[in-house]
């Protein structure tokens, strides 16, 4: 009897590229939708499904911190903006 890994497997992997190689928005909601889908269907795939969820979760949240990041530091530049050339003489 064969006991299929594959959906824990991929959600793993697409955790590890996530973070590892930047991956935004569509790896990281594929990631965690097969880790969930295998959590359910693969009862060998646990370990590698949990860690995949996990890992596609912390990429997904290092992408919203850090772009609400920007979007503050734009906002506050935007706020401060000050013209450089009366600052220097120009």
């Amino acid at each position: 009897m064969h006991h299929g890994t594959g959906k824990g497997t991929a959600s793993l992997l697409l955790g590890l590229c996530s973070l590892l190689a930047g991956w935004t928005l569509v790896a990281p909601v594929l990631g965690l939708i097969l880790g969930v889908m295998s959590r359910g269907d693969e009862p060998f795939a646990r370990g590698r499904a949990g860690w995949g969820i996990f890992l596609n979760l912390l990429a997904m949240l290092g992408w919203i911190i850090g772009g609400a990041l920007l979007l503050a530091a734009g906002a506050g530049l935007a706020i401060w903006e000050v013209d450089l050339g009366t600052l220097f003489g120009g």
